[in-house]
């Protein structure tokens, strides 16, 4: 709605039903008229082959969707289109399918810019009347695929029926069959549009349009307009609307009586407006389920009410003078433009008669004004508007009465919508007197702010957006003077609405209504600062709204109440729990604009929303307490004084009553318990930042409990809750201790640390996860005086958990809590070398929590949601970074040379794997590492290659999740040995992995490398003895072996061990024999079955005794109890025969093939092991022998 306020006040009596689109300024010209020459052009010679057709119609489409907003950018280029249309449409030699599309291209062009405009192009002359009726008449009205070309003859004919001639000049016998007499023209044209409107195509749109130019056409008037009307009254009355043929029948009927009723003369229409009005109130339509039925009923019902009034413009209106915005930013308009005061009756208002159906139409447009569809209120409230404009003062005056009988909160948020919609018409109309502003601003300041709760949402956006509307028209509607007295409540509802508004459409249309009121009223407060802070953009974002725009516009005094009493009265009990926690963070921000309005009576209502039955309002009643008591206590210690000169002793004592209010009613417990649970963390957090004398208090132990037992209960609080609840009961816990369990600086209450640290350590190996994450976390939070002297106890604690046990294997959480909550422990008690290990960071305990983090770099944990230890390992990686860092920034001789290898040998294992998030993550902490800048981190393995082949700026410059950028970088770690091992451990997972792009990059860079060491000998040999150490380390690992066997099948099939082929019986070929062997006995994976068989025959190019083995493993798998086995295994070797030359002899070559490809082998088993055995004869392979099971009997 922000965007459309198009229509200026006093627009013409019959302005278009539609309005026009807002346009922007993104184009200037039809750019693509030499292309829509060149695509006419080729018409002639795409019609015949339908996807030339198609290509040709859907790029002609694709250039005028561009202009839909713009499109009267297209109004000089429009005669030649039509015209170059044209003359292959009424080319004799012209086939019909090129005719079709023909008309195709011309109903495109319609549909961007309005039959109304491109209607004018048309051809008119008479004698295009008989060309178009033959066209049309030869056209089979059921064919959907010549719909456009019906559509655009039917209004072709509704122009060309326009020629100032009487028709029967038309009749004659002039291609009338002997003996058969011609139809007449007329007839004819009334035919074929009395039957296009009962057809179930765009046809029947055009079909109305051309009923309406005809029927009112002088001559056919006087005779067919009477048997027309009957007909179509007579088809509303036997069609029934739960019939979808019924429907279509009155959907045409509709349209054409309403375009009958807008365009034809009064005189003509009068006679028939009421028996039109009884049947239409006898189809009972506001009782359709079909929006379109209703709002077609609703059209029709204000233009039989329009021909029952006269023609006239009220003299009654009111009437604004000067429209000039530089006059009104001026504040020069009552100097320039005197206000045309509304007039009195005349002697023609007084004696106006008002027919007896006027009643019946206003009742219905009223009732439309209620229904449940937008464009039929919308139709309604213009039906309204221009009803009123002809009825005299009285009459209108008590239609204004009964349209702010809408704004009842009996009614639903349908009739508010309406009757803003309805208000706004006539606003603009004039027709809403200033007599009646009291009245009208009043419901349409309720209206900004409207809302009603229904279940977990709300209605009402639209009203609020239509309030906003009626702001917007009013601007434009009134003088300046007679909006004076509301200008400050109007200015305040907009503002409020344009920044704490849930929807951002409402935000952008008050945005847009304020504008238009700084422009053309010029009296709003600091108008054009706050357009130039809340424009269409600003407003977007809701946060930004809340906790950046308002506070400046809170700046302004005449805005800084009205914004902080909407927050205490509509958003703080909000349904949104997002937007309760804006308006909460909000008052925080704006309690600096008013410190004593804040102290004095927004904290005292709070408390009062704080015992309230309805669980948003305490929810949002305890947030914005604890937000407005730490905005006032930093006030007061600005000036160094406590935060108790703004609070008094009842405030004091209410904020310290709502644990016990909420505990005593049991509202910890239940559905509402976690939003109570969230919000007095929150509370216990803000008031001991705020250093509240509650020193000593029992509500200590009291809000001890709550955090303690939020913590304890994580598991019964919601997936999507428990995060955020989790933090706010860790920071509360953080902000409790550091306030009220310090008994001199730097050191604990010794009755504190003694009870909470092992109470906490306890819950650690509580059998839920959940619990476990709480209080991992809140040793985490914990200060470092009540660490001192705990610290080994809670590092062990917290390593515990970190292990990996047949119990708690699925506990990936917990195990990621605690290495968070360890590197923080790390960073708050600090680094001393020589101190103990309870007191700091030291050389006796650094090795312990490094072996710590490092153990969980290897967590591969899988569930059914997927690799869950991917969450672990990023947070081991997060934790060495911060570790080493701190270790590097204090005593960077803690950090031991095979530790920094290990830490870096993992992040470059973890830099190429499979999964972007966390190859991205790794990658930027090794890079974090390799370039930290104040002290480097020292015993960096190859840190000056590193350096040179990840440069500093790959840490800006590289997308490290896009694996076209990071695996040509990271393969490149091949060529260093310390990290060769853990590269290509990594790069198994990724080149075996089943992601497409990750796949493909990671072995075009593995290639790549290899593809620069393949002739040096020393260089593959090394390689490959690291190779089959990896395949060594994590035999029967199905994690890494698949993937493995996977990229050795890539490896072999592209030549990448060439060299090794020269060589009989190469080691590193029988080595992976060996491997290969070892890794499918006796397995059942046919996955990995299926990847080694790939291997097995790439390794036969290996010369010597190995190539015997391998055929031999071959031969067994071609016996595998697994059919799916047996027939991959001989679709391989049949592969791996024609591959290599070498490895069958040519004399039995042709006998091999036809084994392999005639035997079925996933037949009965002795069938293929029959066929096995020949084909070890023809291969020189023993034929393996069946082995008895052991203890058979």
């Amino acid at each position: 709605m922000a965007l459309s306020y198009e229509l200026a006040a006093g627009a013409p009596e019959e302005e278009a039903e539609d309005d026009a689109p807002a346009r922007s300024a993104a184009l200037e010209a039809f750019g693509e008229s030499e292309e829509a020459r060149a695509l006419f052009g080729r018409l002639q010679a795409v019609h015949g082959e339908r996807r030339a057709r198609e290509v040709a119609e859907q790029r002609f489409r694709v250039i005028m969707d561009k202009y839909q907003e713009q499109p009267h950018l297209l109004d000089p280029h429009l005669e030649w289109m039509m015209t170059s249309l044209l003359d292959i449409v009424q080319d004799k030699t012209s086939p019909g399918t090129l005719v079709h599309l023909a008309f195709k291209f011309l109903y495109i062009i319609t549909k961007v810019r309005g039959h109304k405009i491109f209607l004018r192009l048309f051809p008119h002359e008479v004698a295009d009347v008989h060309p178009v009726l033959a066209m049309i008449s030869d056209q089979n009205p059921t064919d959907p695929e010549t719909w456009e070309t019906r559509y655009m003859l039917l209004l072709w004919l509704s122009v060309t029926c326009l020629i100032p001639f009487d028709l029967s000049r038309f009749d004659g016998n002039r291609g009338a069959q002997p003996g058969q007499a011609q139809m007449p023209v007329m007839d004819r044209v009334l035919q074929i549009a009395e039957s296009y409107l009962l057809v179930s195509d765009k046809a029947r749109d055009a079909a109305a349009v051309l009923v309406s130019k005809f029927i009112t056409r002088p001559d056919v008037k006087e005779r067919k307009m009477a048997s027309f009307l009957d007909w179509s009254l007579s088809t509303l009355a036997r069609s029934s609307f739960h019939a979808i043929d019924g429907v279509i029948a009155m959907d045409g009927t509709l349209q054409a009586l309403a375009q009958i009723f807008k365009h034809g003369k009064r005189e003509d229409c009068l006679p028939y407006a009421t028996i039109v009005l009884q049947c239409l109130d006898s189809c009972r339509l506001p009782e359709s389920n079909q929006t379109l039925l209703r709002k077609l009923g609703v059209k029709l019902v204000q233009r039989l009410g329009l021909t029952f009034l006269k023609p006239k413009v009220a003299a009654w209106r009111y009437q604004r003078g000067s429209r000039s915005l530089a006059a009104n930013l001026q504040l020069c308009a009552p100097a320039q433009s005197e206000q045309k005061l509304p007039v009195a009756p005349s002697d023609g208002d007084e004696d106006y008669h008002v027919p007896e159906g006027v009643e019946s139409v206003i009742e219905q447009l009223l009732v439309g004004l209620k229904d449940r569809d937008t464009v039929v209120r919308w139709s309604a409230a213009k039906g309204i508007g221009r009803m009123a404009g002809r009825l005299p003062r009285e009459l209108a005056d008590d239609v204004v009465g009964s349209v702010l009988d809408c704004f009842s909160f009996q009614e639903t948020d349908k009739a508010w919508h309406g009757g803003c919609l309805a208000l706004a018409e006539l606003g603009r109309r004039g027709l809403l007197l200033p007599s009646r502003l009291p009245e009208v601003v009043a419901v349409i300041l309720r209206a900004v702010t409207y809302e009603e709760k229904r279940g977990a949402f709300s209605v009402g956006a639209n009203v609020r957006d239509a309030a906003c509307y009626v702001c917007w028209a009013f601007a434009r509607a009134y003088d300046p003077q007679e909006l004076e007295s509301f200008v400050a409540a109007i200015a305040s509802a907009l503002v409020i609405a344009s920044v704490f508004d849930r929807n951002v459409n409402c935000r952008r249309a008050a945005s847009a209504a304020f504008q238009e009121n700084v422009g053309r009223q010029g009296t709003f407060p600091h108008g054009i600062d706050i357009v130039t802070t809340a424009d269409y953009f600003a407003v977007g974002n809701t946060a930004n709204c809340f906790l950046s725009i308002s506070v400046s516009i809170a700046g302004f005094p005449e805005y800084t109440q009205p914004m902080i009493d909407h927050l205490i009265a509509k958003k703080v009990s909000h349904w949104d729990g997002t937007i309760r926690e804006l308006s909460a963070k909000a008052l925080h921000k704006l309690a600096p604009q008013a410190p004593e309005y804040f102290a004095t009576h927004v904290l005292p209502a709070l408390l009062l929303m704080v015992p309230s039955p309805d669980l948003h309002t305490r929810h949002g009643a305890i947030l914005a307490c604890a937000e407005v008591t730490y905005a006032l206590y930093k006030l007061a210690a600005q000036r160094g004084r406590p935060v108790t000169d703004y609070l008094d002793e009842k405030a004091v004592q209410g904020l310290k009553q709502i644990h016990q209010q909420l505990s005593g009613r049991h509202l910890y417990r239940g559905l509402g318990g976690q939003l109570m649970r969230q919000a007095v963390c929150v509370l216990i957090e803000n008031l001991s930042l705020s250093r509240m004398p509650f020193k000593g208090d029992p509500v200590i132990d009291a809000w001890q409990w709550v955090i303690d037992d939020t913590l304890r209960s994580l598991h019964l609080v919601s997936s999507q809750s428990r995060q955020q609840v989790k933090d706010s009961a860790v920071l509360a816990l953080a902000a409790l201790c550091s306030e009220y369990y310090q008994k001199e600086p730097r050191e604990a209450s010794p009755a504190v640390q003694e009870v909470l640290i092992p109470r906490y350590l306890v819950e650690l190996q509580s059998p839920e996860e959940m619990v476990r994450c709480g209080f991992a976390s809140a040793l985490g939070a914990l200060p470092a005086f009540l660490l001192r002297g705990r610290l080994r106890q809670v590092l062990e604690g917290l390593s515990a958990v970190t292990r990996i046990s047949p119990q708690d294997v699925g506990f990936t959480e917990a195990r990621k809590d605690s290495l968070r909550a360890i590197a923080r422990i790390c960073q708050t008690v600090g680094v001393q070398v020589e101190a103990a290990p309870d007191e700091a960071v030291c050389r006796q305990n650094v090795a312990q929590v490094y072996t710590t983090l490092l153990a969980c770099m290897g967590d591969y944990t899988t569930d059914s949601r997927g690799d869950m230890g991917a969450w672990v390992r990023e947070a081991a990686m997060s934790s060495l970074m911060d570790l080493t860092l701190l270790l590097a920034q204090t005593q960077p001789a803690l950090i031991e040379a095979h530790v920094c290898e290990r830490i870096m040998c993992c992040l470059a294992q973890q830099a190429s794997e499979k999964i972007d998030r966390f190859r991205a993550h790794a990658a930027h902490v090794l890079l974090t590492l390799l370039h930290f800048g104040s002290s480097p981190v020292p015993h960096v393995p190859h840190r000056r290659e590193l350096e040179a082949l990840l440069p500093r700026l790959d840490m800006t410059s590289v997308n490290w999740n896009a694996p076209s950028q990071a695996f040509p970088r990271i393969t490149q770690l091949l060529g260093l040995p310390t990290y060769r091992y853990h590269v290509l451990l990594g790069l198994a997972v990724s080149v075996g992995g089943l992601t497409e792009s990750t796949v493909k990059y990671s072995t075009q860079s593995l290639f790549e490398y290899m593809k620069g060491i393949q002739q040096d000998a020393q260089a593959l040999g090394s390689f490959s003895g690291t190779l089959l150490q990896v395949f060594e380390d994590n035999l029967l690992n199905d994690r890494v072996s698949v993937s493995l066997l996977k990229m050795l099948d890539q490896m072999l099939a592209n030549g990448c061990f060439d060299i090794f082929t020269r060589e009989e019986n190469h080691p590193f070929c029988v080595k992976l024999l060996a491997l290969c062997k070892e890794e499918i006995k006796k397995s059942k994976n046919t996955q990995k079955l299926r990847s080694s068989i790939a291997v097995l025959c790439g390794m036969v190019q290996f010369c010597g005794d190995v190539r015997r083995k391998v055929l031999l493993q071959l031969m067994l798998l071609l016996c595998h109890p697994f059919p799916v086995i047996r027939k991959t295994t001989a679709s391989q070797v049949y592969e791996m025969v024609l591959t290599y030359s070498g490895v069958v002899s040519t004399d039995v070559l042709d006998e091999v093939m036809a084994v392999l490809s005639d035997t079925v082998w996933d037949a009965e088993l002795p069938v293929a092991r029959e066929q096995r055995n020949r084909l070890c004869d023809l291969l020189g392979v023993p034929q393996p022998q069946l082995v008895p099971k052991t203890g058979a009997h």
